[in-house]
């Protein structure tokens, strides 16, 4: 039995993983150390009060093994009986109505143990289920699906032309995952978008950094960024070292971006906290249904002698909410972007005796002062919207985008247009002169073919050019507030 702090979420990666991977593998706490109860194994039934039952449970499950029975003998067409067992696991799981309970057979178990390496393959994207349809948390940073457009709270509704709602999670993303240099064509559902619209990833290698940082200068003054991509077996570590070096370097304020990071260990955010929450005060309490309580806190004494702020988003899940929650309500940094994912259970996993494995929320994560973000998020202190070219995607471009077209393609152009600093006469999605005229510009300007139509190279050249602009940090309106924080602070 493993204890993790999120489950459910997937990584499409070498088989689709899942995102709580690390927790699980990793950490591998007795529950009982930390105050939590012991879970119950497969042979040892409960019952609701968390005690071993003392009814027959050959009795109890008699109407199972009649139902199975009856179908299996009469039913019209051959039964597969090994279905028919994990189709009644699965069934009680799904009466729990809650998305992180889950039941993997023993092949899509092997294919999570399995996929803690290194690097994986894939398109690099963190998803669930969520109102019957596969949605992304967040894309991983310089990923395929990260290049490609996609963006926290994308519905994939197709892949390669074969729908895939409906599907459990383990269904849809066997459906998504594949080799390196292989397309993944995702039929997309955007919020805020009347259409879907047609995304194409190039599915490729993806190393498993979770740690990058960096030095700005402000007003003269050296100010460090530490983003975390996610919360994995050498997180805690890299953390450390970069702090360390940052911390030599001279820095006078530090910024933590935990922006698109859908979580991962317990362990790694505990170790984290440890080194920057101040004067030893709690990180996150872990509370059973019983009301049993472990309390972790920091075993730094003091505070730090320069300001931090930490950047969220709504992609932001998991142990990237305990730690922004920590440092908001423990250490009285401000908390600066969107408003987070809203993810505050707890899962444990039980292995059966044929290792397929049933994953079940087993607690709630509570904040320093006991609130409880799970379906809300960590409202920020500092609430910033990012510029609308932040949210395009790359246009697809298979035929020519061109004057007088009416599509949410034509406004998607228009935003990058903008964001590019080309005016594109309005943003409706109609294909006006105005946006014409902009598209000529453009094309002039770069060497192209002034047709004022969007082809492939055209469409091609927009895109780069919007990638540069958006990582330049001057552009990152959320990590300019950030710094803006600190430098009142320091004054």
């Amino acid at each position: 039995m493993k204890f993790q702090a999120r489950t459910v979420f997937l990584l499409v990666g070498l088989s689709i993983i899942l995102s709580s991977i690390a927790t699980y593998i990793v950490i591998g706490m007795n529950p009982n150390q930390e105050g939590l109860p012991q879970l119950s194994q497969a042979e040892d039934i409960t019952k609701s009060d968390g005690k071993k039952s003392t009814g027959n449970v050959e009795e109890k499950f008699n109407k199972i093994a009649e139902a199975y029975k009856v179908i299996s003998e009469n039913y019209v067409l051959e039964v597969d009986e090994e279905k028919l067992l994990e189709g009644a696991i699965e069934g009680m799981l799904n009466t729990l109505e809650d998305p992180y309970s889950v039941y993997m057979d023993p092949e899509a178990a092997e294919q999570f143990k399995s996929s803690l390496q290194s690097s994986f393959e894939g398109i690099g994207a963190e998803v669930m289920i969520q109102n019957g349809r596969v949605t992304i948390v967040a894309p991983i940073r310089n990923a395929p699906a990260e290049k490609a457009g996609l963006r926290p709270n994308d519905q994939i509704l197709s892949v390669n032309g074969e729908n895939i709602e409906g599907l459990d999670l383990y269904k849809a993303v066997l459906k998504i995952r594949g080799p390196k240099n292989t397309e993944a064509v995702l039929e997309i559902a955007r919020p805020g978008v009347t259409d879907p619209i047609t995304i194409t990833v190039i599915r490729d290698e993806i190393p498993l950094e979770t740690v990058y940082s960096e030095t700005m200068k402000v007003n003269g003054k050296t100010f460090g960024k530490i983003q975390i991509t996610s919360f994995a077996a050498s997180t805690a570590q890299d953390f450390a070292t970069a702090l360390t070096s940052l911390e030599k370097a001279g820095m006078a304020g530090l910024v933590i971006d935990v922006r698109g990071n859908p979580g991962g260990y317990l362990d790694a955010v505990r170790e984290i906290g440890k080194l920057i929450v101040p004067n030893e005060s709690i990180i996150t309490e872990i509370q059973s249904r019983t009301g049993q309580k472990a309390v972790y806190r920091s075993t730094f004494k003091g505070k730090k002698e320069y300001p931090i702020t930490i950047l969220v988003d709504n992609g932001s899940a998991s142990a990237s909410e305990i730690l922004a929650a920590a440092l908001q309500e423990a250490g009285n940094y401000k908390v600066v972007g969107k408003t987070t994912f809203g993810k505050g259970t707890v899962q444990s996993t039980v292995e059966l005796k044929d290792s397929s494995e049933i994953k079940i929320t087993i607690a709630k994560w509570l904040t320093p002062k006991e609130n409880w973000i799970h379906q809300k998020g960590v409202q920020p202190d500092i609430e910033v919207e990012q510029p609308d070219y932040f949210k395009a995607v790359p246009i697809q471009a298979e035929q020519p985008l061109t004057r007088d077209m009416n599509s949410e393609q034509v406004k998607n152009l228009q935003v990058i247009l903008r964001g590019l600093g080309y005016d594109p006469g309005r943003g409706d999605g109609f294909y006006s002169p105005e946006t014409e005229v902009a598209v000529k510009s453009f094309q002039a300007k770069n060497n192209l073919k002034a047709t004022g139509q969007v082809d492939e190279k055209t469409a091609s050249l927009l895109q780069e050019q919007l990638i540069e602009v958006i990582k330049n940090p001057q552009n990152d309106l959320q990590l300019q507030k950030a710094l803006e924080v600190l430098v009142k602070e320091i004054r």
